[in-house]
């Protein structure tokens, strides 16, 4: 198959990825750990045996990798997938990275730094993904269930984008073999505005009349609250941490990419409530 591998094929971006480069007639291959019965071009894939990484790349010349989630060292996984890859003859893999880097995860700068080292290998370092805000994420539950954000944020912004967008702009850069990057290899993937958690709230209870508050807690607590919601605490503790880099206004960031990329620009968070409003019902008041 000369065509696209996706890897995470169940995930929201990857998801909408497959949709929109099988509409433009690209042939796809989806890798995950549970393929679809119902999909001819689903793979079995997993990230910690090696043994089912050839058959996955077998034919494709392009990849949208996706690194393991859960983990603050996707090098150890990764790295054996892509000296695969190269070795197979992929011309192309784009990178889903991260805008906000986790404290302490060297692993995810080095595997960034690898595949920007490769000629046509890309990296998107999206922002904060505005499905955060969507059950069953544990931001989305909570407002949900309870009607409340706790972060240990503050009123530090972040330039939620759609996942939406992301694969749009994925899809410019893998749609057409004939087609090179330029000579950017890093990508600043955001949303047309920065926001706080303070703006989500009031956005979510303007437009869906769902009351949400926001609560201020530590980063301990906030840590506690991933490791209820099934992280590892290693990785619970860095991605609480995160809110730190927030408060200090590290992660304020806005870039014309999605445009550059895809002709249009992102959308906004306003439309996005708009659009999932009903997901918001409640099922209890907010705690006190």
């Amino acid at each position: 198959m000369t065509g696209v591998l996706v890897t995470g094929g169940t995930g929201k971006t990857r998801r909408a990825l497959v949709e929109l480069l099988r509409g433009n007639g690209v042939p796809v291959r989806v890798a995950s750990r549970n393929p679809s019965a119902g999909d001819p071009d689903a793979v079995r894939f997993a990230w910690e045996d090696p043994a089912t990484h050839p058959a996955a790349l077998r034919g494709a010349d392009r990849v949208f990798l996706v690194p393991p989630v859960n983990t603050v060292d996707p090098m150890a996984l990764v790295g054996p997938f892509l000296a695969e890859a190269q070795r197979l003859g992929v011309r192309r893999t784009v990178l889903l990275g991260s805008a906000i880097v986790l404290p302490n995860a060297p692993g995810a700068l080095e595997l960034a730094a690898q595949v920007r080292a490769r000629p046509g290998w890309v990296v998107l370092r999206a922002s904060g993904f505005m499905q955060n805000f969507l059950s069953p994420r544990p931001v989305g539950e909570r407002i949900r269930r309870h009607g409340e954000i706790r972060t240990a944020a503050g009123d530090g912004r972040v330039g939620w984008i759609d996942a939406r967008d992301i694969a749009a702009a994925a899809s410019a850069l893998l749609a057409d073999p004939g087609i090179e990057p330029s000579d950017q290899r890093d990508y600043l993937l955001t949303g047309p505005k920065a926001m706080s958690y303070q703006d989500a709230a009031a956005t979510i209870t303007a437009r869906t009349g769902r009351s949400v508050r926001v609560v201020t807690i530590g980063t301990d607590e906030q840590a506690t609250i991933y490791r209820a919601a099934g992280m590892s605490a290693e990785f619970a503790a860095a991605i609480a941490a995160v809110e730190d880099g927030i408060r200090a206004g590290r992660e304020d960031q806005v870039s014309t990419a999605v445009l550059d990329l895809t002709g249009r620009p992102p959308r906004t968070f306003v439309e996005f409530v708009q659009e999932h409003a009903t997901q918001w019902a409640g099922e209890g008041t907010p705690e006190r």
